[in-house]
């Protein structure tokens, strides 16, 4: 993964989070909605968070998009190839 990309997301990802979770302590691999109970509402702001942080435009992502988005692996691989250097 792109680790800066991968940073951010971590850490907007934890904000929104009901129960508490540590950024380090999220799995790249596991399912945002069943493990950590991420909502479609919390996952719309996680992603707006994330895009604003590393300049990407959230209008990029079509809904299909969006629905893949299913781990934290798969945002970060989704947003990283239109960040900005400067994350």
């Amino acid at each position: 993964m792109h680790a800066e990309t991968e940073t951010a997301a971590r850490e907007n990802l934890v904000l929104v989070l009901t129960s508490p979770v540590e950024p380090e302590e999220v799995d790249p691999d596991a399912d945002l909605a069943a493990r950590y109970g991420l909502t479609s509402l919390n996952k719309v702001l996680f992603l707006t968070s994330l895009c604003d942080e590393t300049g990407t435009e959230l209008s990029r992502f079509t809904e299909h998009d969006l629905a893949r988005m299913t781990t934290l692996r798969k945002v970060v691989d989704a947003v990283a190839p239109s960040t900005i250097e400067a994350v």
